[in-house]
């Protein structure tokens, strides 16, 4: 094997192992039981090497698995508009266009290069493209089953598919070609010009280019698309000798990964910038309660700016969505035919609202860097019944600050759902307004049981907790799979009533019992 390539591989694979170690370190139980020699015991490292290489193959395909089922055919109201062969390579080639600028690995500039490059002082050439071909090479691979077995049920031709799983890949060779040259002409690199507003209202607009027009009835002719994807393929084809004879990839490393650091260093003051200048200095704000409801009413009055400013934007914005639907309704009959039907088979579509509208990971990141940050530090802070009282003092208060926005939506599509059909359905009206502020509820404790239990944060700010952002990502998935279900009112309002009041339940119990030893600066 080629000595750049083997290094390269296994710079990788320390790397994970490394970090599964780290986040299996993490859990509040598994944690506690663990060595504090782990990363130098062979057994633990060589199945975290098993357990990196297992991740390395499922992510080939997980990925595109993701973005095939729910951004290319999620959406199967586009497919009955139009031919479906010619909407989903339609999405397909303005999609790859798009992820040829913002997904480009070429010019990734993290700890992997800053080690192998600026550390370890491999060869740039080869090292770069060693790491952009394995890198286009886990594209193809994994698009190219996803391309075969949706492209085919579209009716797509099987070699036009295979153009399909080959286009990401050549595209964003040439794309990364042409950002060399610029490079070597400019000393900067063509994404760093584009990056920004400009690149991102492109991306917008081919967003709303790849759904509105299937929306429409309209879809680029097969034909074009097919033509498309050819001269993405013919075009990485004729880029890769460029790549072969480019020689400025370590200053261009250099330049990246310095411009990469300084940024990051910028972002951290901006973002602490920004948390000192959403805090009220009014010192005649004060309180009259006592003890932890004193420190409470003290922090949202400070925090006003990002605690009820933003729950009241969002108020109104629902205000405004449900009185233009109420219009639509009352003017359109097929308007009113279609709330109706939604209204009646497609609640679960409310959980994911609630969740995008919720602000419960900005309230908890607020309670950290400006109150437990400090606090923390005090032996009484941790005290079992301490943390009970003052989780439940916080927990009104997020719902409190939650709640309007679900409140709208609440009293706002029963109205909806009467107009439309000029019946008052009282059990359908009142499930759904209980639904929704349940919903509301729950996100609020779940939000909040999450910071006490898996507390993310270390003494400098900086989040370490893989469990956490775990935990996160868990929520949005289960939210958008529940989103696609079609259960009628009444069963999924029920199910969602029982399961809100037997997880705040549950929540509370756990605090109780583990946030006294898992609510703490992280090391």
């Amino acid at each position: 094997m080629d000595k750049t390539l083997r290094i390269m591989l296994r710079l990788k694979s320390s790397y994970r192992i490394n970090s599964i170690l780290y986040g299996i370190g993490q859990f509040p139980v598994l944690g506690r039981f663990l060595p504090e020699g782990l990363y130098r015991m062979r057994l633990p490292k060589a199945a975290a090497a098993v357990l990196g290489a297992v991740w390395e193959v499922v992510l080939v395909f997980l990925g595109k698995a993701l973005y095939f089922f729910t951004m290319v055919c999620g959406i199967g109201y586009l497919y009955r508009q139009a031919d479906p062969r010619a909407v989903f390579l339609h999405i397909l080639v303005l999609f790859t266009l798009m992820g040829s600028t913002l997904n480009n690995t070429m010019f990734d500039a993290g700890r992997e290069q800053y080690y192998a490059i600026l550390l370890m002082r491999m060869d740039a050439k080869r090292y770069t493209l060693l790491r952009y071909g394995y890198a286009m090479a886990k594209t193809v691979v994994g698009f190219l089953p996803f391309t075969l077995l949706l492209g085919t049920a579209c009716g797509v031709p099987g070699w036009a598919c295979v153009l399909a799983a080959l286009a990401p890949a050549g595209v964003k060779t040439a794309v990364a070609a042409l950002s060399l040259r610029c490079y070597q002409k400019t000393d900067r690199t063509l994404l760093e010009v584009g990056l920004g507003k400009v690149q991102w209202a492109v991306a917008l607009a081919v967003l709303a280019l790849a759904y509105g027009l299937p929306a429409l009835g309209i879809a680029l002719p097969v034909w074009l698309s097919e033509a498309a994807m050819a001269g993405m393929v013919a075009g990485g084809v004729c880029a890769v000798p460029y790549l072969a004879r480019f020689g400025m990839y370590r200053e261009m490393y250099q330049y990246l990964i310095s411009k990469n650091m300084h940024q990051l260093d910028r972002a951290k003051e901006a973002s602490r910038s920004y948390d000192r200048n959403t805090i009220s200095a009014d010192l005649s704000i004060t309180s009259r309660k006592k003890g932890f409801e004193f420190l409470n009413e003290l922090f949202v009055r400070r925090h006003r700016k990002i605690l009820w400013r933003a729950s009241l934007r969002i108020t109104v914005v629902c205000l405004v969505a449900v009185g233009a639907a109420l219009i639509a309704v009352l003017v359109s009959r097929n308007a009113a035919a279609a709330a109706s039907r939604i209204l009646t088979q497609s609640l679960p579509y409310s959980v994911f609202i609630i969740y995008v509208l919720h602000r419960g990971s900005g309230f908890t990141r607020a309670l950290f860097m400006n109150c437990d940050h400090s606090l923390l530090t005090y032996s009484f802070y941790k005290q079992p019944d301490m943390v009970l009282r003052l989780f439940t003092i916080r927990l009104r208060e997020i719902v409190r600050i939650n709640l309007p926005p679900a409140l709208v939506l609440g009293m706002g599509l029963p109205a909806i759902l009467c107009a439309s059909d000029g019946t008052f359905r009282a059990a359908e009206s009142a499930l759904i307004l209980v639904s929704l502020v349940g919903l509301s509820i729950f996100f609020s404790v779940h939000y909040l049981t999450l910071y006490y239990l898996l507390q993310p944060y270390n003494a400098g700010t900086e989040m370490k907790s893989s469990v956490y952002q775990l935990a996160l990502s868990g929520t949005y998935l289960v939210c958008f799979f529940i989103m696609r279900l079609r259960v009628p009112t009444l069963v999924f309002g029920l199910g969602c009533i029982l399961f809100c009041t037997l997880y705040c339940a549950a929540a509370c119990v756990l605090v109780y019992r583990l946030a006294p030893r898992t609510f703490r600066l992280r090391n």
